[in-house]
Protein backbone atom coordinates (compact mmCIF):
# COMPACT_ATOMS: atom_id res chain seq x y z
CA UNK A 1 0.00 0.00 0.00
CA UNK A 2 1.67 3.38 -1.33
CA UNK A 3 0.34 6.66 0.12
CA UNK A 4 -1.01 7.82 -3.68
CA UNK A 5 -3.40 5.03 -2.67
CA UNK A 6 -4.39 6.75 0.83
CA UNK A 7 -7.15 9.30 -0.59
CA UNK A 8 -8.80 9.94 2.58
CA UNK A 9 -7.60 11.52 5.54
CA UNK A 10 -8.98 11.51 8.96
CA UNK A 11 -8.58 14.56 11.21
CA UNK A 12 -8.84 14.08 14.77
CA UNK A 13 -9.20 16.80 17.50
CA UNK A 14 -7.43 16.22 20.74
CA UNK A 15 -8.39 19.58 22.98
CA UNK A 16 -6.02 19.15 25.54
CA UNK A 17 -3.60 21.21 27.80
CA UNK A 18 -3.51 18.85 30.68
CA UNK A 19 0.66 17.94 29.47
CA UNK A 20 1.97 21.21 30.57
CA UNK A 21 1.85 24.05 32.76
CA UNK A 22 0.51 26.94 30.29
CA UNK A 23 -3.14 26.48 29.19
CA UNK A 24 -4.14 26.97 25.69
CA UNK A 25 -2.90 24.49 23.53
CA UNK A 26 -6.97 22.59 24.09
CA UNK A 27 -7.77 25.83 21.54
CA UNK A 28 -5.10 24.25 19.11
CA UNK A 29 -7.27 22.07 17.14
CA UNK A 30 -10.02 24.70 16.07
CA UNK A 31 -7.37 27.40 15.66
CA UNK A 32 -6.60 24.63 12.56
CA UNK A 33 -9.73 23.90 11.88
CA UNK A 34 -10.54 27.78 10.91
CA UNK A 35 -6.98 28.68 9.69
CA UNK A 36 -8.72 26.63 6.55
CA UNK A 37 -7.62 22.93 6.90
CA UNK A 38 -10.14 20.58 5.33
CA UNK A 39 -10.52 22.92 2.23
CA UNK A 40 -6.57 22.97 1.83
CA UNK A 41 -6.35 19.56 1.96
CA UNK A 42 -9.20 18.96 -0.25
CA UNK A 43 -7.02 21.15 -2.57
CA UNK A 44 -4.51 18.30 -2.80
CA UNK A 45 -6.92 15.69 -4.32
CA UNK A 46 -7.96 14.40 -0.90
CA UNK A 47 -11.40 13.34 0.61
CA UNK A 48 -11.42 14.47 4.47
CA UNK A 49 -13.44 13.13 6.75
CA UNK A 50 -13.54 15.47 10.30
CA UNK A 51 -14.21 13.00 12.87
CA UNK A 52 -14.52 16.03 15.50
CA UNK A 53 -12.68 16.12 18.95
CA UNK A 54 -11.67 13.06 21.57
CA UNK A 55 -13.36 14.09 24.71
CA UNK A 56 -10.92 15.61 26.92
CA UNK A 57 -12.66 16.91 30.61
CA UNK A 58 -11.17 20.74 31.24
CA UNK A 59 -9.26 20.74 34.43
CA UNK A 60 -12.44 22.47 36.86
CA UNK A 61 -14.01 18.78 36.56
CA UNK A 62 -11.05 16.78 36.89
CA UNK A 63 -10.85 15.37 40.65
CA UNK A 64 -8.12 16.72 42.91
CA UNK A 65 -6.44 13.55 43.50
CA UNK A 66 -5.99 13.50 39.65
CA UNK A 67 -4.95 17.20 39.36
CA UNK A 68 -2.28 16.36 42.02
CA UNK A 69 -1.01 13.49 39.81
CA UNK A 70 -0.65 16.18 36.92
CA UNK A 71 -3.59 14.42 35.31
CA UNK A 72 -2.23 11.31 34.59
CA UNK A 73 -5.17 8.82 34.59
CA UNK A 74 -7.03 11.79 32.31
CA UNK A 75 -3.97 12.00 29.90
CA UNK A 76 -4.33 7.86 30.03
CA UNK A 77 -7.57 8.34 29.30
CA UNK A 78 -7.75 10.13 26.69
CA UNK A 79 -4.81 8.58 25.13
CA UNK A 80 -6.61 4.81 25.36
CA UNK A 81 -9.38 6.95 23.50
CA UNK A 82 -7.26 7.96 21.16
CA UNK A 83 -5.18 5.28 20.44
CA UNK A 84 -8.62 3.29 19.42
CA UNK A 85 -10.00 5.94 17.23
CA UNK A 86 -6.48 5.65 15.36
CA UNK A 87 -6.40 2.08 14.44
CA UNK A 88 -9.85 1.93 13.55
CA UNK A 89 -9.01 4.81 10.64
CA UNK A 90 -6.25 2.81 9.97
CA UNK A 91 -8.34 -0.25 9.27
CA UNK A 92 -10.61 1.89 7.25
CA UNK A 93 -7.19 2.39 4.87
CA UNK A 94 -7.48 6.03 5.82
CA UNK A 95 -4.89 8.12 6.81
CA UNK A 96 -5.17 9.67 10.86
CA UNK A 97 -4.08 13.14 11.13
CA UNK A 98 -4.27 14.10 14.91
CA UNK A 99 -4.60 17.71 15.82
CA UNK A 100 -3.18 18.91 19.50
CA UNK A 101 -3.50 20.09 21.87
CA UNK A 102 0.02 19.40 24.21
CA UNK A 103 2.60 16.66 23.20
CA UNK A 104 1.24 13.66 25.72
CA UNK A 105 -1.24 13.34 22.94
CA UNK A 106 1.29 11.34 20.92
CA UNK A 107 1.55 8.19 23.67
CA UNK A 108 -2.10 7.76 22.28
CA UNK A 109 -1.87 7.87 18.24
CA UNK A 110 1.42 6.64 18.77
CA UNK A 111 0.12 3.32 20.39
CA UNK A 112 -2.90 3.39 17.64
CA UNK A 113 -0.53 3.69 14.62
CA UNK A 114 2.21 1.03 15.99
CA UNK A 115 -0.64 -1.71 17.12
CA UNK A 116 -2.09 -1.48 13.47
CA UNK A 117 0.99 -1.90 11.81
CA UNK A 118 2.25 -4.65 14.15
CA UNK A 119 -1.24 -6.63 13.91
CA UNK A 120 -0.08 -6.91 9.97
CA UNK A 121 3.45 -7.38 9.64
CA UNK A 122 5.04 -3.79 9.23
CA UNK A 123 7.55 -1.92 10.65
CA UNK A 124 6.68 1.91 12.19
CA UNK A 125 9.36 4.25 11.77
CA UNK A 126 8.88 7.36 14.01
CA UNK A 127 9.99 10.83 12.80
CA UNK A 128 9.96 13.52 15.92
CA UNK A 129 10.21 16.95 15.41
CA UNK A 130 10.92 18.72 18.52
CA UNK A 131 12.78 21.41 20.17
CA UNK A 132 12.70 18.94 23.69
CA UNK A 133 13.55 15.33 23.61
CA UNK A 134 10.33 14.31 25.22
CA UNK A 135 12.59 11.38 27.23
CA UNK A 136 11.76 12.64 30.71
CA UNK A 137 10.72 10.09 33.27
CA UNK A 138 9.14 10.75 36.58
CA UNK A 139 12.24 11.19 38.60
CA UNK A 140 14.12 13.03 36.07
CA UNK A 141 11.25 15.62 35.30
CA UNK A 142 12.08 18.83 37.01
CA UNK A 143 7.52 19.71 36.37
CA UNK A 144 6.90 16.43 35.83
CA UNK A 145 4.83 17.60 33.19
CA UNK A 146 3.83 14.82 31.17
CA UNK A 147 4.10 16.50 27.59
CA UNK A 148 7.38 16.47 28.69
CA UNK A 149 7.30 12.62 28.56
CA UNK A 150 5.41 11.01 25.64
CA UNK A 151 8.54 9.52 23.83
CA UNK A 152 10.04 7.83 26.61
CA UNK A 153 6.68 6.66 27.57
CA UNK A 154 6.63 5.11 24.55
CA UNK A 155 9.78 3.46 24.48
CA UNK A 156 8.44 1.58 28.01
CA UNK A 157 10.09 4.19 30.49
CA UNK A 158 7.55 5.62 32.85
CA UNK A 159 4.35 5.20 34.66
CA UNK A 160 3.01 1.79 34.08
CA UNK A 161 -1.04 3.51 33.27
CA UNK A 162 0.39 5.22 30.66
CA UNK A 163 3.46 2.88 29.34
CA UNK A 164 0.55 0.36 28.82
CA UNK A 165 -2.18 2.40 27.37
CA UNK A 166 -2.08 -0.04 24.37
CA UNK A 167 0.71 -2.43 24.62
CA UNK A 168 -0.77 -4.72 27.59
CA UNK A 169 3.38 -4.44 28.76
CA UNK A 170 5.15 -4.37 25.52
CA UNK A 171 6.67 -1.21 24.43
CA UNK A 172 5.28 0.78 21.30
CA UNK A 173 8.37 1.41 19.72
CA UNK A 174 12.10 0.30 20.08
CA UNK A 175 14.45 3.02 19.81
CA UNK A 176 15.95 2.54 16.19
CA UNK A 177 12.09 2.60 15.04
CA UNK A 178 13.02 6.73 16.22
CA UNK A 179 14.81 9.62 15.00
CA UNK A 180 14.53 13.25 16.58
CA UNK A 181 15.04 16.07 14.55
CA UNK A 182 15.42 20.25 15.71
CA UNK A 183 16.81 19.87 19.40
CA UNK A 184 17.95 22.50 21.07
CA UNK A 185 16.24 22.45 24.94
CA UNK A 186 16.61 19.61 26.98
CA UNK A 187 16.74 19.32 30.78
CA UNK A 188 20.09 18.52 32.42
CA UNK A 189 18.76 14.65 33.69
CA UNK A 190 17.16 14.47 30.36
CA UNK A 191 20.55 14.77 28.47
CA UNK A 192 22.46 11.11 29.92
CA UNK A 193 18.87 9.83 29.12
CA UNK A 194 18.71 11.17 25.37
CA UNK A 195 22.63 9.87 25.40
CA UNK A 196 21.42 6.40 26.53
CA UNK A 197 18.46 5.90 24.83
CA UNK A 198 19.36 4.52 21.67
CA UNK A 199 17.25 7.14 19.24
CA UNK A 200 18.82 8.17 16.38
CA UNK A 201 18.93 12.38 17.29
CA UNK A 202 20.00 15.97 15.19
CA UNK A 203 20.46 18.86 17.09
CA UNK A 204 20.44 22.19 15.78
CA UNK A 205 23.96 22.13 15.41
CA UNK A 206 23.65 19.65 13.64
CA UNK A 207 21.30 21.14 11.03
CA UNK A 208 23.58 24.23 11.17
CA UNK A 209 26.14 21.98 10.17
CA UNK A 210 24.89 19.33 7.88
CA UNK A 211 21.89 21.04 6.39
CA UNK A 212 18.38 19.82 6.51
CA UNK A 213 18.50 18.18 3.35
CA UNK A 214 21.43 16.17 4.10
CA UNK A 215 19.73 15.34 7.29
CA UNK A 216 16.18 14.02 5.57
CA UNK A 217 18.35 11.67 3.49
CA UNK A 218 20.31 10.48 5.85
CA UNK A 219 17.20 10.05 8.02
CA UNK A 220 14.68 8.62 4.66
CA UNK A 221 17.62 6.50 3.12
CA UNK A 222 17.67 4.25 6.43
CA UNK A 223 13.84 4.40 6.99
CA UNK A 224 12.77 3.35 3.20
CA UNK A 225 15.34 0.14 3.76
CA UNK A 226 14.06 -1.03 6.96
CA UNK A 227 10.78 0.77 7.74
CA UNK A 228 7.14 0.13 5.86
CA UNK A 229 5.90 2.75 7.05
CA UNK A 230 6.48 6.44 8.96
CA UNK A 231 4.55 7.96 11.29
CA UNK A 232 5.56 12.00 12.25
CA UNK A 233 4.98 13.39 15.11
CA UNK A 234 5.67 17.51 14.48
CA UNK A 235 5.60 19.57 17.81
CA UNK A 236 5.23 23.21 16.34
CA UNK A 237 8.01 24.78 18.76
CA UNK A 238 10.75 22.71 16.69
CA UNK A 239 10.23 25.45 14.30
CA UNK A 240 11.42 28.93 15.24
CA UNK A 241 9.41 31.40 16.74
CA UNK A 242 10.05 34.02 14.54
CA UNK A 243 8.04 31.96 11.81
CA UNK A 244 5.86 30.23 15.01
CA UNK A 245 5.46 32.49 18.08
CA UNK A 246 1.88 30.26 18.98
CA UNK A 247 3.60 27.38 21.28
CA UNK A 248 3.73 27.42 24.93
CA UNK A 249 6.95 26.76 25.77
CA UNK A 250 9.41 29.26 22.62
CA UNK A 251 12.87 28.40 21.86
CA UNK A 252 15.12 30.65 19.58
CA UNK A 253 17.20 29.38 17.10
CA UNK A 254 14.52 26.40 15.47
CA UNK A 255 14.34 25.22 12.30
CA UNK A 256 13.34 27.41 9.86
CA UNK A 257 10.43 28.09 7.55
CA UNK A 258 11.79 26.56 4.67
CA UNK A 259 13.52 23.93 6.77
CA UNK A 260 10.60 22.29 7.92
CA UNK A 261 8.73 22.73 4.56
CA UNK A 262 11.85 20.87 3.24
CA UNK A 263 11.91 18.32 5.94
CA UNK A 264 8.09 17.38 5.18
CA UNK A 265 8.07 17.47 1.12
CA UNK A 266 10.69 15.11 1.58
CA UNK A 267 8.74 12.65 3.49
CA UNK A 268 5.91 13.04 1.44
CA UNK A 269 8.01 11.59 -1.44
CA UNK A 270 8.99 8.78 -0.02
CA UNK A 271 5.15 7.56 0.24
CA UNK A 272 4.92 5.73 3.35
CA UNK A 273 3.67 8.55 6.18
CA UNK A 274 0.70 6.50 7.12
CA UNK A 275 -0.30 8.65 10.30
CA UNK A 276 0.57 12.20 11.66
CA UNK A 277 0.15 14.80 14.26
CA UNK A 278 0.59 18.52 14.65
CA UNK A 279 1.01 19.23 18.26
CA UNK A 280 1.35 22.58 20.91
CA UNK A 281 -0.37 24.83 18.83
CA UNK A 282 -1.26 27.60 21.60
CA UNK A 283 -3.44 30.27 19.82
CA UNK A 284 -3.09 32.39 23.19
CA UNK A 285 0.44 33.19 22.27
CA UNK A 286 -0.01 33.24 18.55
CA UNK A 287 0.67 36.45 16.81
CA UNK A 288 -2.49 37.18 13.80
CA UNK A 289 -3.16 33.55 13.14
CA UNK A 290 0.48 33.21 11.78
CA UNK A 291 1.17 30.15 13.43
CA UNK A 292 -1.90 28.41 12.79
CA UNK A 293 -2.10 29.24 8.90
CA UNK A 294 2.11 27.93 8.95
CA UNK A 295 0.44 24.32 10.91
CA UNK A 296 -2.07 24.14 7.91
CA UNK A 297 0.77 24.70 5.21
CA UNK A 298 3.30 21.84 7.44
CA UNK A 299 0.30 19.95 6.95
CA UNK A 300 -0.31 20.62 3.20
CA UNK A 301 3.46 20.13 2.55
CA UNK A 302 3.69 16.51 4.72
CA UNK A 303 0.35 15.28 2.50
CA UNK A 304 2.06 15.79 -0.75
CA UNK A 305 2.23 19.50 -1.49
CA UNK A 306 4.80 20.33 -4.07
CA UNK A 307 5.91 23.90 -5.69
CA UNK A 308 5.32 22.75 -9.03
Amino acid sequence: MTLNKIRTIDVFGVPTDLGANMRGTNMGPAAVRIAGLKRKILDLDYTVVDQGDIKVPVREEISPDDTKQNYLETIRDVCRDLSDKVFESHQRGNLPLVLGGDHSLAIGSIAGSSRYHQSNNNKLGVIWVDAHADLNNPISSPSGNIHGMPLAILLGDGDKRLTEVATAGNKVLKPEQVTIIGLRNIDGKEKELLKNSGVNYYTMRSIDEKGMYTIMTEILSEMTKKMSAIHLSFDIDGIDPLFAPGVSTPVSGGISYREAHLALEMIADTKLLRSAEFVELNPIQDQAHKTAELTVELIQSALGKSIV
